[in-house]
């Protein structure tokens, strides 16, 4: 799930799920 956190804000909105996951 790091992509997830380089992506930044892109990678929130097309992982909500992950969103929770790191609450930034």
């Amino acid at each position: 799930m790091k992509f997830v956190i380089l992506a930044g804000g892109s990678g929130t909105r097309l992982w909500p799920l992950s969103r929770k996951t790191f609450p930034k």
